[in-house]
Parts: C-alpha cells; sequence; structure tokens
C-alpha cells in the first residue's frame, strides 16, 4: 500500500514570509530535508513562515515535533517570529490542537494567507522556460554547497518532473 507520489516539501526561500507546501505525508522518513531547510532560514535570520497543508495527507509526531522546536525557537529571537499554518485539513487540525500547537503557532484560515500558499497552485501552468529557470536555480544552490543537496533534493526532483512533463506535452 505505498503512494505512488513521493512526500515533498516545496519552497520559496526568498519571499516573505517563507513558504513551504507540504505534498504527501510528512513524517520521520523525510521531514529531515525540512528541519534542516528551516534551520538554514533561521540561521540567515529568516523570521517568517507560512505553511501550507494543502496537499499534506498526515504528519506524525517527529514531524509535529519540529513543528513545536520551530515555534519555540521563532519566540526566542530579539525580534520574534511566526511560523503560520494554512489550508489545514480538519484531521491534521486535529492533530495540532490534541498537542496545544496552537499555542505556539498560528493556525490561520485568512483568505490573504491561503492567496499566499495558493501560488504553488500555478506550478501546474508555469511555462517550461520558467520550469527550467527554477530548476536551474536550485540545481545552481546544490552545486554550490554539496550540503544544499540533501536541503532542495525534492524542490529539484518536483521540478525535473514537471520540466518533463511539460516538454512530453
Amino acid at each position: 500500500m505505498s503512494d505512488s507520489q513521493q512526500p515533498t516539501f516545496l519552497v520559496s526561500a526568498y519571499s516573505d514570509p517563507v513558504v513551504v507546501r507540504i505534498n504527501g505525508k510528512a513524517n520521520y522518513l523525510n521531514c529531515n530535508s525540512f528541519r534542516e531547510f528551516i534551520e538554514q532560514m533561521l540561521s540567515e535570520e529568516r523570521h517568517r513562515f507560512l505553511v501550507d497543508f494543502d496537499n499534506c495527507q498526515g504528519m506524525d509526531s517527529t514531524f509535529l515535533g519540529i513543528l513545536a522546536g520551530t515555534a519555540l525557537e521563532l519566540k526566542k529571537k530579539e525580534t520574534p517570529g511566526t511560523l503560520t499554518l494554512c489550508r489545514l485539513s480538519e484531521r491534521n487540525q486535529e492533530l495540532i490542537t490534541n498537542l496545544g500547537l496552537q499555542n505556539l503557532l498560528i493556525i490561520s484560515t485568512d483568505e490573504a494567507d491561503a492567496e499566499v500558499c495558493s501560488a504553488f497552485d500555478s506550478l501546474d501552468n508555469e511555462e517550461v522556460s520558467d520550469a527550467k529557470n527554477v530548476l536551474k536555480a536550485h540545481e545552481n544552490l546544490a552545486a554550490a554547497d554539496e550540503q544544499n543537496v540533501a536541503k532542495f533534493q525534492d524542490v529539484i526532483s518536483f521540478l525535473k518532473n514537471q520540466v518533463e512533463q511539460d516538454e512530453s506535452k
């Protein structure tokens, strides 16, 4: 009973807030790259994060612990940051509230946040050249520092598949 779609974390690292979209299940098997990405963004003094759960099919306690740790870390900053979750399914919101995480982070029902998150929805309609440019930029990051390979492998894989699909149309 394996899911044919590999779970991925798509990121918009240069936006403010930093946006992360979860596709598939977020769990101990795949959340290390998410944690490393968040740590990198925190080290670059990024303080605002928006996580899109629209395509998240579930999460486990390890991933929830990473969210909690991120929220706690953001509260310690000289200028406290925010971790906002948007487009949560009823089940995912239940998982978060059962652990009391709503006291550490923001659960957004704001349409503006949903619009920011939905920016990833248009990736399916991107022109091939745009997807190629985004792919090349992430490949450059991976080439610049070996540690970035793990951080962006999911994004690179997604974009390669997107380019291949677009080119075969």
